[in-house]
């Protein structure tokens, strides 16, 4: 006759390694999270809207420079130059990236033009 050995009392799982797994979860989950609100810039495509209307208002942006109608301006300057060329700040003002240009100075530019108070961005190609 066989002799089984005797039976062992069952254990109950542990549950450290599964709170340390949710741990570790919440951690990244909270560090993946967006901390801050993105910034929105209104834009608006070349066909869309009115007619455009009185001098031209072009600014080009090159990856280190830009130009407005073809003359070379500051970032910073760049709200005091389109003011003689535009009635009110509902003008439409018509931004141009070149090859080298990266999205963010894209954006840099529209930023600063908003809050300069041209609310008519259009960005072409």
């Amino acid at each position: 006759m066989f002799v089984f050995a005797p039976p062992r009392r069952s254990r109950r799982p542990s549950l450290t390694p599964m709170i340390d797994v949710v741990f570790l979860l919440l951690v990244f989950f909270m560090l993946a999270s967006q901390f801050g609100q993105d910034a929105a810039v209104r834009l608006s495509g070349a066909g869309a809207g009115d007619g455009y209307a009185g001098p031209p208002r072009l600014v080009d942006i090159s990856a280190d420079t830009l130009a407005l109608n073809g003359r070379s301006v500051a970032l910073s300057g760049l709200a005091e130059a389109l003011t003689p060329l535009t009635t009110t700040r509902e003008d439409t003002v018509v931004l141009r990236a070149a090859d080298g240009a990266s999205v963010q100075r894209l954006l840099d530019v529209a930023q600063v033009l908003e809050r300069a108070g041209f609310a008519r961005l259009v960005v072409v190609e």
